[in-house]
């Protein structure tokens, strides 16, 4: 741990006040403890001390008490003081007696006076410093009432109090020193354990699930380690499971077919899948916090979601997106509720197949009530015209019952081709497929339309080197494509023209058959819908000739169901080829 950390300079400091403190109560106490014994000490040394002199000055005079008094102090190492029952100093080891003062206020000396002994410390006047005062009362001559004080300066005291403050105060560095060392050691340990805490709630917080925390020691940061644990072994679960569950519904949304777009109630994006931005153009991934306005410019749109964040009802409305390039849709959205505040999301459904076949069945419910309207209305005037007199006109009955019986046979024609076609599109069951000679359907098929040819003057000629070959296909499904296609090309091209049926293989091993033919050929406008049911580029040729508009819808359907597929190049006034592609047999 760094020695800039707050905590470990907080530990540190706090172990260093209270060895601090307790150095400083302990040299305090024991400060007083050695005064006190100090002065004890004194005092009783100087008790007994004054005892043994007392048994001396018994046998002394009056006269000899000043030498006495010299000697006596040199042996007990004090200051000896003989003073009178009226409390006159008579002799005095360290000061002239006759200069000083009378002694009987003096505290030792008055307990002394009274046959106690006594006790003082206190300053001196006639030495000018501080001293340890002991009297005692003693005879001298066979007279009682003297005083034997014995004194000492308290700076020897102090000495020995400083001494032991001294030895005190090393004894309280080294263990201050080794104090601070273990609180140092001890402050860093907990320090580490807390910092690795630390990090590792740091981490918690920042979804990184790695790893575990040591426990350490089975006290409160061991079991705060073990319950972190515990929680991001639970956060692992959980963030698993959320893991998997966003996986499941980003593959479930990325998969869908319909556009999503989640916003804000800013009306920025905060989700947004593939679908919705490839149906507007826009680069995917979408970035999150992106603005709605600069993904798609679409008033409606823009709108539709800001009621929504009004009002927060869902609403349903069908738009086409000018970044759709003219796709319709309809949307479905709906209020979003977020921890920001209310959102919105969007579904898009493509509807735009949906309304082409709502067209294509109403243009089919239209042709079909116009191509039966047209010889049913004349079959029913005619029928009317004879019937109003006609019938008698030997001149023209012939004619009308001949027209009569045109428009009927073209009734049947289209009769006959939508059953055909109804029966393709419903039976979802695929042909019995079967290994066919190309050349025999195809020579069946120009025999087919051989009258017609020669009838217009076209001929039909069939060459490749794949004639021989064959293919995986329905025979009378097959011949039927050729049939139609062959009778298109001879009825749409001009007197003395050419058809051909061309054979060959693709590089995929796929076989290829084309119909080509110089004709009057297609319009490039036209050429999306020629396949479209009743659709005819020249409807006025078309009835001339005999079609009914169905036959390259038969064609179409027929070669899906075979598993292959049609393709068209034609030119206006050039002709049209007509390419077939079956898997070879």
């Amino acid at each position: 741990m760094a020695l800039g950390s707050p905590m470990f300079r907080k530990l540190l400091l706090t172990a260093l006040l209270l060895i601090m403190v307790t150095v400083v109560m302990l040299d305090l106490l024991l400060s007083r403890y050695t005064v006190s014994r100090e002065r004890s000490r004194t005092q009783s040394h100087l008790a007994t001390e004054a005892a043994i002199l007392a048994g001396e000055a018994e046998a002394l005079t009056v006269g000899g008490l000043a030498a006495w008094t010299r000697t006596a102090a040199q042996r007990a190492e004090c200051r000896v003081t003989f003073i009178d029952p009226g409390g006159v100093v008579l002799a005095d080891s360290e000061a002239d007696a006759a200069a000083m003062d009378n002694h009987a206020d003096r505290p030792e000396v008055a307990e002394a006076l009274k046959g106690r002994r006594g006790e003082s410390i206190r300053r001196s006047e006639s030495v000018g410093r501080e001293l340890v005062y002991v009297a005692v009362p003693v005879t001298v001559e066979g007279r009682g009432g003297y005083v034997l004080r014995l004194a000492v300066p308290l700076h020897q005291v102090n000495t020995a109090v400083a001494e032991v403050r001294r030895r005190l105060a090393e004894a309280s560095l080294v263990a201050g020193l080794l104090a601070l060392g273990i609180a140092y050691l001890w402050s860093r340990m907990l320090t580490n354990r807390i910092a690795r805490v630390k990090d590792f709630a740091e981490r918690l917080a920042q979804a990184q699930f790695a790893g575990t925390l040591p426990p350490g020691p089975d006290d409160e940061l061991g079991q705060l380690a073990r319950s972190l644990n515990s929680t991001a072994q639970q956060l692992r679960d959980v963030m698993e499971s959320l893991r998997l569950e966003s996986a499941r519904r980003e593959a479930i949304l990325a998969g869908m077919v319909e556009g999503v777009l989640a916003v804000d109630h800013e009306l920025t994006v905060t989700f947004c899948n593939q679908a919705f931005a490839r149906a507007v153009g826009a680069r995917y991934p979408v970035p999150e916090r992106l603005p709605v306005l600069e993904l798609m410019r679409d008033p409606s749109f823009l709108e539709l979601l800001s009621r929504i964040l009004v009002s927060g009802e869902p609403r349903q409305q069908r738009l086409q997106l000018a970044a759709a390039e003219g796709h319709s849709f309809r949307v479905q959205a709906s209020p979003l509720d977020l921890k920001s505040g209310r959102g919105a999301i969007a579904i898009l459904h493509d509807v735009t197949d949906l309304e082409r076949l709502e067209r294509v069945r109403r243009d089919f419910v239209a042709n079909v009530s116009h191509e039966l309207r047209t010889p049913l209305a004349a079959i029913q005037g005619y029928a009317e015209t004879l019937l109003n007199g006609a019938l008698e006109d030997s001149d023209n009955n012939r004619k009308f019952l001949e027209i009569i019986k045109a428009h009927a046979v073209r009734l049947n024609q289209i009769s006959s081709d939508l059953l055909a076609l109804s029966q393709i599109e419903s039976d979802l069951s695929v042909p019995p497929l079967e290994r066919v000679r190309l050349r025999e359907v195809i020579d069946a098929a120009v025999r087919s339309v051989e009258a017609e040819a020669g009838l217009r003057g076209v001929a039909v000629h069939h060459r490749g080197e794949a004639v021989d070959g064959t293919v995986l296909a329905s025979i009378v499904g097959l011949e039927q494509v050729l049939v139609n296609l062959l009778d298109n090309a001879v009825k749409f091209n001009r007197p003395g023209g050419e058809v051909w049926i061309e054979t060959g293989t693709e590089e995929d091993g796929t076989t290829r058959i084309v119909v080509a033919d110089n004709g009057i050929g297609i319009p490039s406008e036209d050429l999306p819908r020629i396949f479209e049911r009743f659709y005819r580029v020249d409807k006025a040729r078309s009835r001339a000739v005999g079609g009914t508009g169905l036959g390259l819808s038969i064609v179409k359907h027929a070669i899906e169901r075979m598993n292959g597929r049609i393709t068209v190049e034609s030119q206006l006034g050039r002709g049209s080829r007509f390419t077939v592609l079956l898997p070879a047999g």
